[in-house]
C-alpha cells in the first residue's frame, strides 16, 4: 500500500457510499488511512473538509475516523511544522466545539488533538500580532480542558488526557533554557512572547504556568486515582528535559511524596505507582541536571525501599491470614450424611489435591471489586452452567446444612441419603401447612435474612408447569368451612396515620437522610456509574428527593374547602424552602440537585395542569426564588465577587427548561454590577451560543450593553460580542446591523417641527428624495443607555458610547472603515472633532500600510476630507511617512483641491523640487492665529537644514558634504519673497516673521546673503525692504553692511520708480541713520529732496554731515540748499522697529 497509494477522493467517495457503520465503510475507511499514513500530503485538505461537517453529526464510524486522522496529521505525521500549523489553525474552533460533545471517546481525541494545537498556534501567534480571536478561542478551549480534571463526572480517558494537555500548557507557559546555544526553535515557550504583544500577556500566562504545576503537584499528593499518577509521573520526564530550572521543584515533589492517599487501594495499584516514582527519579539522576541532586534523590530511593519492603511483607502477610483461615473454615465444616453413606459432594472434596487448595486459598485473597462487572456475571453464568440441574441442587443443600439452616425439601430427581430414622424424612402435611396459614404475619415487618430465603425451584417448576396437586395441596386450607365464613364484602383497610406537622415534618426528613445514606454506601462499593452514565448513585438519590418534593403529594379531586389548599400549599412550600435551602448553601457543588430539581417543577406544572387547569404553577416561583437568594449569596461573599472560575449559576440558567423574560433582566443588572458581572456576561453569552431560542434575546441585552456609559461595563460586553464576528452567523449580521445602526444616531437629523412638516406635505411618498445617511428620527434605533437626542455640543463620552464598538470591529472588518468615512461627513462640527480624536487608537492598530485605509485617503467621501486629514497625521506624527504614503497624498493634492495641511505631514518627505513647489501653499494657510503660525514654524524646521557654526567664515579645511534634498535658510527666505504673490502679502509678512525667530537658523550672516541675492535680481519683491528694516532692526551688525552697499546697489537700480520700494527705502534709510548718509548723497538731488520732505528729521543730520566733510564747495552749497535751514538742530534719532515697521506699507 505503500507503493502504491489510492485516490483519496475516490475511495472518501466510495466508503460514503456503502452503509454508514458497516463492516464494508470500515474495511475501506482503514485502507484509506493506511495509504494517506504513507503519503500524508492529501491530510490537510480531507480533514480541513471534512472535520466541520462532521463536527456536529452524532457518534459514526466516519466521525471517528476523521478524528483520529486529524490527530494523526497534527501529533505524529511527517508534515512540515508550517503545513501542521495551518492545519491547526482551520481546525482549533472545531475542536472547541467537539469538546463539548457528549461522547467521552470524542472529546478524549479532540484534548489530544489540541495538546499539540496549543504550541503549534502558540508559536505562531507570538508573532501574528492581528489573530486576537484565535486566541481567545484557544484559550477558551484550555478553560474548558482544564475543567475536565477537576470535574467529577468526567471518565478517567477524558482525565488522563486532560492532564498531558495541562502539562504540555506547563511546558509552553514557561521559561525555556536561557542558554542561546542550546534553545531548540522547536520549543515554543513564555519567552518568545515580546513584551509588547497586543494580546498575549506574557508574565500572566507565566503565573498561570506555574499555578498549574503547582496544581499538578496537589493532584500527585491527593489523587486516589493511579492511573491520573501515572499520566502525572510520565509527562514529568519530558517536563524536566524541556525546563531544568524546574528539576529541583520536580525532586523535591518527588523525594516528599508517600503513598498515604492511596490507602484502602488494592496493593499492585500502590505498588504500580510507586516504581513509576521510582522510575522517574532513577531517569533524573542519570540525566544532565540530575548530578546536583543525587544526595536527595538517593535518599528518597532508600526510603522508599524501605517503604515498599514493609507494604509487600504486610501484603504477604494478609494473604496467609486469608489463606489459613480458609483451610481452617474447611477443616471445621460439618459433614452433611454419615461417614458410611458420603454423598456426591462428599466424594468430590476427598479428591481435591494439593493443588486445588492453593487455587482455594488465592480465590479467597483475590479482591474481585478491581473487575469489571460485565466480567464477575459473565464468570458466574459460567461457573453455574458447568454444573448440572441435580448436582447444583445438591451443592445448594450442602451448603444449607454446613450453614445450620434449614434443609429444603427433598430433590425428587437425585438419589436421597439413607436417613437414620423415620422421623427424619420431612413430611409436610395439611395439618403443618394450616399452623402456618393462621398467623397472619406482616411482611414489612419480618426481618428476612438473604441466607434465609428457601430455594425451592423444583417446586417453582411444578407450579409453573400446572401440577394441579400440588396446587391444590398448598392453598387448600385445612379447615375449608371455617375459611367460607369470611365475609370479604364489607371489609374496609385502615386509613393512614394522621400526622401533626411537626411529625410529618421528621418524616420528610429521616426519609432523606436514609435515600442520602443509601446513596453515599451505594458510591463506595458501586461501579454503575463507570458503567451506566447517568444511573449513579448520586442521581437516583436527586430523582427520589426532587420527586418526593414535587409528585408525590395530590389535592382530592374535590379541592377542599380554602383552609384546606392553603394547608396544603403551605407544607408544599416549606418543603421546597427546605430543599432551597440546602442547594444555595453551596450553589456550585450542588448543581446537578437544582438542575434536575426545576426540570422535575417544569414537567410536573405541565402534567398537572393538563388535569387540573387550576393547579398552581411552581416553576417560575422558584426558579425566582433561587435566582435572588443566589444573588444574595453573592452579596454575601468577600467584597461582594463571586469566584471568577465560578460557571455554576451559567450552567444552571442554561440547562433550564424554560428561561422567564425577568431572568435576562436579571443577567443585565449583574452585568452592570462591577462586583458581580461576570456572571452576568457568562450566563449571556451561554445564551447566544447554545440556546437558539434565547439567542436574539440574549444577543440585544449584550449589544445594548456594548452602548453602556459606564467604561468598564461597555468594554466587557464589547470584547464578549466581538469574539463572534466574523464568520459566526447569524450573530454576526445581528451585530453588524447594530453597530451601523448606532453610528447613525450621531448624523445630522432635521429639527421635529421640520420632520412633521415634510411628513404632512410628502405623506406616502417615498424615501428616494432623504438626504444620503439620514433617517428620521423615529427609525433610529435606541438603547436604555443612549439619549434620545446628541446634546450639542458633544461631549466625547457620549460618542465614544455611539463607536466604541464599531471601531473595534473595525480591526476585524476594515469595510467598516467606509461606513465611518461615509456617516462623518453627516455629523455635527463638534462630533466630527470628537471622532478626529477618538478614532486614534484604531488608526494606530491598523497601521499606515492597511491597504483599506489608504483606498479610502484616496477616495473618501465629500465632507469627510478632516478626518483623512487625521488619519495622516496620526500615521506621521511618530515617524516618518513611507513612501507611498507621500506619493499617495501628492496625487491627491493634484487631484483634488485639498486643505494644505494636507501638505505638512510629508513635506519634509519629498525632494527640493517638490517642496519649492508646495511650500507656498502650506504657508498661505497663515492667518494671524497661533495654531497655524506653530504649524508652519514646525514645517520650516523640517525643510530647513541648520547652517553649521562656521558658516560664513573665510576659509575651511572641512571637506564639502553634499546637502540633502532638504533647502537651506537663505533659499527659504528668497522663496518666500519671489513667491509673495502666490501666498499673499499678508501670510508672507508673518511667515518672514516666523522665520526672523528662528535665531539659531535666521543668523545674522544668513540674512545678509539673502539680501544680497534678493537686491541681485531684476524684479525687487514688495516687501524686500521691509525684510531689510527688519533685519538690521533685529540684528545692528547689519547695518554698515545695509548703509555701505545695498542702500547704493539699490541707487544704482534707481528705486525710487518703484513707489512702495521707494517708500521703504526712506524707512529703511531713517532707521539706519546716520549711517546711510554717506549713502543719501548719491541720489539724484530732486529724489534727495523728496526724501528730506519726507522725512524732516534727516535735514539736520545730512546738514552736519555734509558741513564736516566740507569737500567741493560749490556741491556742498547745492546739499544745503537741498537741506536749507532748520530751527530743530536736534540730531536725528533712530525710530524705534515697532514704529518703523508700522509705517512700512505691506
Amino acid at each position: 500500500m505503500a507503493g502504491n497509494p489510492v485516490d483519496p477522493l475516490q475511495t472518501l467517495s466510495a466508503a460514503l457510499a456503502v452503509p454508514a457503520d458497516s463492516k464494508e465503510q470500515a474495511d475501506i475507511l482503514a485502507t484509506l488511512r493506511e495509504s494517506l499514513e504513507a503519503h500524508p500530503n492529501p491530510i490537510p485538505i480531507l480533514c480541513t473538509t471534512l472535520i466541520k461537517t462532521v463536527s456536529s453529526a452524532g457518534d459514526s464510524l466516519l466521525k471517528r475516523w476523521v478524528l483520529d486522522l486529524l490527530h494523526f496529521a497534527i501529533s505524529r505525521s511527517n508534515l512540515s511544522n508550517e503545513v501542521r500549523t495551518q492545519l491547526a489553525s482551520q481546525s482549533v474552533e472545531t475542536l472547541g466545539i467537539l469538546l463539548h460533545d457528549l461522547n467521552a471517546r470524542t472529546v478524549k481525541v479532540s484534548i489530544q488533538c489540541l495538546t499539540t494545537v496549543y504550541p503549534l498556534l502558540f508559536r505562531s501567534l507570538c508573532t501574528n500580532r492581528t489573530l486576537r480571536q484565535q486566541w481567545d478561542i484557544l484559550s477558551q478551549c484550555k478553560a474548558r480542558i482544564l475543567e475536565f480534571i477537576w470535574s467529577p463526572t468526567a471518565s478517567t480517558g477524558v482525565k488522563v488526557s486532560a492532564i498531558k494537555f495541562m502539562q504540555r500548557v506547563i511546558i509552553v507557559q514557561t521559561r525555556g533554557i536561557s542558554d542561546p546555544r542550546l534553545q531548540n526553535k522547536n520549543d515554543p515557550n513564555i519567552s518568545n512572547v515580546p513584551a509588547d504583544h497586543p494580546f498575549l500577556p506574557g508574565p500572566v500566562l507565566e503565573a498561570e504556568g506555574m499555578k498549574l504545576l503547582e496544581s499538578v503537584i496537589t493532584i500527585l499528593y491527593t489523587s486516589q486515582n493511579p492511573e491520573l499518577l501515572s499520566a502525572i509521573l510520565h509527562s514529568w520526564s519530558n517536563l524536566v528535559k524541556q525546563r531544568p530550572a524546574l528539576v529541583q521543584l520536580v525532586v523535591s515533589s518527588l523525594s516528599s511524596w508517600t503513598p498515604a492517599a492511596l490507602s484502602g487501594l488494592p496493593a499492585s495499584s500502590i505498588k504500580s505507582v510507586e516504581k513509576a516514582v521510582r522510575i522517574l527519579l532513577i531517569h533524573i539522576s542519570r540525566g544532565p541536571h540530575g548530578s546536583s541532586f543525587g544526595a536527595q534523590i538517593n535518599e528518597a530511593l532508600s526510603l522508599q525501599v524501605v517503604r515498599m519492603e514493609r507494604a509487600s511483607a504486610e501484603e504477604k502477610a494478609r494473604k496467609a491470614a486469608v489463606a489459613a483461615s480458609a483451610t481452617e473454615a474447611t477443616k471445621k465444616r460439618p459433614s452433611s450424611t454419615p461417614a458410611e453413606h458420603p454423598s456426591d459432594a462428599k466424594r468430590m472434596k476427598i479428591d481435591v489435591d494439593v493443588a486445588g487448595n492453593a487455587s482455594a486459598a488465592f480465590l479467597a485473597s483475590f479482591d474481585f471489586t478491581t473487575l469489571p462487572i460485565s466480567l464477575i456475571t459473565d464468570l458466574i453464568v459460567a461457573n453455574l452452567e458447568a454444573f448440572t440441574e441435580p448436582a447444583l441442587l445438591e451443592l445448594v443443600q450442602t451448603y444449607r446444612e454446613s450453614r445450620g439452616l434449614t434443609p429444603g425439601p427433598p430433590v425428587s430427581r437425585t438419589p436421597q441419603p439413607a436417613q437414620p430414622t423415620p422421623e427424619a424424612t420431612p413430611t409436610p402435611g395439611p395439618s403443618a401447612e394450616a399452623a402456618v396459614k393462621d398467623e397472619p404475619v406482616d411482611p414489612l415487618q419480618m426481618d428476612i435474612d438473604e441466607e434465609e430465603m428457601e430455594y425451592e425451584p423444583d417446586r417453582l417448576n411444578m407450579e409453573l408447569s400446572g401440577d394441579e396437586t400440588i396446587a391444590e395441596e398448598e392453598t387448600i386450607p385445612a379447615d375449608l368451612s371455617e375459611a367460607l365464613t369470611l365475609d370479604l364484602i364489607d371489609s374496609t383497610l385502615l386509613g393512614p396515620k394522621e400526622l401533626t406537622d411537626v411529625e410529618r415534618n421528621a418524616l420528610m426528613r429521616g426519609s432523606v437522610s436514609r435515600i442520602w445514606d443509601g446513596a453515599e454506601e451505594l458510591k463506595i462499593d458501586s461501579v454503575v456509574s463507570s458503567q451506566w452514565p447517568g444511573a449513579s448513585p448520586t442521581d437516583m438519590w436527586m430523582l427520589l428527593i426532587v420527586r418526593m418534593v414535587t409528585r408525590v403529594a395530590h389535592l382530592d379531586e374535590d379541592g377542599g374547602d380554602t383552609e384546606t389548599k392553603v394547608d396544603f400549599y403551605s407544607r408544599q412550600d416549606n418543603l421546597r424552602q427546605t430543599l432551597c435551602d440546602y442547594i444555595m448553601a453551596d450553589f456550585p457543588e450542588r448543581l446537578r440537585l437544582v438542575t434536575t430539581w426545576m426540570n422535575e417543577e417544569w414537567y410536573n406544572d405541565r402534567i398537572r395542569m393538563t388535569d387540573d387547569p387550576h393547579w398552581r404553577p411552581n416553576y417560575e416561583s422558584w426558579l425566582n426564588q433561587v435566582v435572588s437568594t443566589y444573588q444574595t449569596v453573592l452579596e454575601g461573599k468577600p467584597e461582594g465577587k463571586p469566584d471568577g472560575k465560578d460557571k455554576a449559576f451559567a450552567r444552571f440558567l442554561l440547562d433550564l427548561p424554560s428561561v422567564p423574560p425577568d431572568v435576562l433582566g436579571l443577567l443585565r443588572d449583574l452585568s452592570v454590577d462591577p462586583d458581580k458581572m461576570h456572571v452576568g456576561f457568562t450566563s449571556l453569552r451561554e445564551f447566544v451560543l447554545e440556546r437558539p431560542s434565547l439567542r436574539a434575546e440574549a444577543l440585544q441585552v449584550l449589544l445594548e450593553l456594548t452602548t453602556h456609559p459606564d467604561p468598564v461595563t461597555r468594554r466587557a460586553a464589547i470584547n464578549t460580542v466581538r469574539r463572534w464576528v466574523p464568520g459566526i452567523e447569524p450573530i454576526d449580521s445581528m451585530i453588524r446591523d447594530f453597530a451601523l445602526q448606532i453610528l447613525r444616531r450621531l448624523q445630522k437629523r432635521p429639527p421635529k417641527e421640520e420632520v412633521t412638516k415634510v411628513i404632512d406635505e410628502q405623506a406616502g411618498a417615498s424615501d428616494e428624495n432623504m438626504e444620503d445617511g439620514q433617517l428620521p428620527s423615529e427609525d433610529l434605533l435606541q438603547t436604555p443607555y443612549l439619549p434620545e437626542e446628541m446634546e450639542l455640543p458633544a461631549r466625547k463620552a457620549h460618542v465614544l458610547q455611539h463607536v466604541e464598538l464599531l471601531f473595534a470591529l473595525s480591526v476585524k472588518i476594515p469595510e467598516f472603515l467606509d461606513e465611518i468615512f461615509t456617516a462623518y461627513g453627516q455629523m455635527e462640527l463638534t462630533v466630527q472633532e470628537a471622532i478626529q480624536d477618538l478614532i486614534t487608537a484604531l488608526i494606530k492598530s491598523l497601521g499606515s500600510s492597511n491597504g483599506k485605509l489608504l483606498t479610502l485617503m484616496r477616495t473618501c467621501p465629500p465632507g469627510s476630507e478632516s478626518l483623512a486629514l487625521r488619519v495622516l497625521t496620526i500615521f506621521t506624527e511618530h515617524g516618518r511617512p513611507s513612501a507611498q504614503l507621500v506619493a499617495l497624498v501628492k496625487g491627491l493634492i493634484s487631484d483634488r483641491d485639498l486643505d494644505a495641511r494636507f501638505l505638512i505631514p510629508i513635506i519634509a518627505e519629498m525632494d527640493k523640487p517638490d517642496i519649492l513647489k508646495y511650500l507656498p501653499r502650506i504657508v498661505s494657510i497663515l492667518n494671524g492665529q497661533q495654531e497655524p503660525r506653530n504649524l508652519v514654524r514646525s514645517v520650516f524646521s523640517s525643510v530647513v537644514t541648520t547652517p553649521p557654526q562656521t558658516f560664513g567664515s573665510v576659509s575651511s579645511n572641512l571637506p564639502r558634504v553634499r546637502q540633502s534634498e532638504l533647502l537651506t535658510p537663505a533659499e527659504l527666505m528668497v522663496l518666500l519673497h519671489e513667491a509673495e504673490k502666490e501666498i499673499g502679502l499678508k501670510s508672507a509678512i508673518e511667515a518672514i516673521t516666523v522665520c526672523f525667530s528662528m535665531t539659531d537658523v535666521f543668523r545674522s550672516e544668513i540674512l545678509a546673503v539673502v539680501m544680497q541675492q534678493i537686491v541681485d535680481e531684476p524684479v525687487l519683491p514688495v516687501l524686500f525692504l521691509r525684510t531689510v528694516i527688519q533685519a538690521v532692526t533685529t540684528y545692528r551688525t547689519l547695518v554698515g553692511f545695509v548703509s555701505t552697499t545695498l542702500l547704493s546697489r539699490l541707487i544704482t537700480k534707481k528705486i525710487w520708480q518703484n513707489p512702495h520700494l521707494w517708500e521703504g527705502f526712506i524707512r529703511c534709510a531713517k532707521v539706519i541713520a546716520p549711517a546711510s548718509f554717506g549713502a543719501l548723497l548719491q541720489l539724484p538731488k530732486e529724489q534727495l529732496r523728496e526724501l528730506v520732505d519726507k522725512q524732516p528729521s534727516l535735514k539736520s543730520g545730512l546738514r552736519e554731515y555734509v558741513t564736516k566733510r566740507a569737500g567741493n564747495k560749490a556741491r556742498v552749497a547745492g546739499f544745503l540748499d537741498i537741506f536749507g535751514e532748520d530751527d530743530d538742530t536736534s540730531p536725528v534719532a533712530p525710530a524705534t522697529p515697532d514704529v518703523v515697521m508700522a509705517s512700512v506699507p505691506a
